[in-house]
């Protein structure tokens, strides 16, 4: 299955010419415009969903349309893969995986090819993330004695500690213009979620609640940060401005409901959620309504989305 279509009218010459000579030049040049504004509507890439799922015996990352159809285990190892992360220009995902008998963060093609180990570390790496112009990946690992932040070059070089804490700091999501990272730490006693500059500087709590707020995403202007938090005593998905004002609560279920990515252009957001008796993921509006099961699959559990 190819996962990114760039089809072209390349052998549009021929015809084109054919029209002229039988509908006159005014009426191929209305057939042709028509035609070139279709090939651009099957040029654009398609929106799919990366997601994780049990459905095959053991955690995999599949790819699957944003409507659920044909859903693509694109790492098929029988170690656990887990956590993808699309690259900006959507043909790599970043994925951890311990194949190599730890976790490391591995990159590969999205339709699961030439897979890299980037990390190539004894400790455990985890949940990458990729900076907006595709260059660095910033992602949480043990390697200093507890979790904290890193980032390095997309290739896996130059890997460099961001936060320098005794607590848990983790789930790292960056801000669309590439100047801010949010992220999840324990620092105050429990998990909130912060925000810092992209260089690991001045780190602010911006949810400051009791509650467990955790799995911060940028949506794609720049103006919010979907969470998910159980301060109405479940796992909810909210969404909260990037000072941390004004946090809304978007699914008001009683079943569990958590790790929110959004749609490229901002009006949709993927989650995961149990309200159907197992782990599935969901896609509704930005506001919260109109949500959809999307993997629906029975048996197994889907859960961890990551929008292309």
């Amino acid at each position: 299955m190819r996962l990114l279509r760039f089809e072209r009218l390349e052998g549009m010459a021929l015809p084109v010419w054919s029209l002229i000579r039988r509908c006159g030049t005014g009426g191929a040049l209305l057939i042709l415009l028509l035609l070139l504004a279709l090939s651009d509507g099957v040029a654009q890439s398609p929106d799919y969903i990366a997601f994780v799922s049990t459905r095959d015996g053991n955690f995999e990352v599949y790819v699957v349309a944003v409507d659920g159809a044909n859903p693509v285990n694109v790492t098929n190892n029988r170690a656990y893969d887990g956590y993808p992360a699309w690259s900006p220009d959507k043909t790599k995902i970043a994925f951890s995986s311990d194949r190599d008998r730890n976790s490391e963060i591995y990159v590969m093609n999205a339709d699961g090819s030439d897979p890299v180990n980037l990390t190539n570390h004894a400790a455990r790496d985890g949940f990458p993330v990729w900076s907006p112009d595709g260059g660095k990946i910033a992602f949480s690992s043990d390697r200093d004695g507890n979790w904290e932040i890193y980032v390095m070059n997309a290739d896996g070089s130059n890997q460099t500690r961001l936060t320098d804490h005794p607590a848990l700091d983790g789930f790292a999501a960056w801000s669309p213009n590439g100047e801010q990272i949010a992220f999840n730490s324990e620092r105050d006693g429990n998990a909130e979620i912060y925000v810092m500059d992209a260089d690991g500087g001045n780190p602010v709590n911006l949810t400051n609640h009791p509650a467990l707020d955790e799995r911060p995403a940028w949506s794609p202007d720049g103006s919010k940060i979907a969470f998910d938090s159980d301060r109405d005593g479940k796992a909810e998905i909210y969404v909260m401005g990037t000072d941390g004002a004004n946090p809304i609560n978007l699914t008001n279920h009683p079943a569990f409901d958590a790790h929110p990515t959004w749609s490229p252009d901002g009006s949709k957001i993927a989650f995961e959620t149990e309200r159907d008796g197992n782990s599935e993921f969901y896609v509704m509006d930005a506001d919260g309504s109109n949500p959809i099961n999307i993997s629906n699959f029975i048996l197994g559990g889907d859960g961890w989305p990551a929008w292309r």
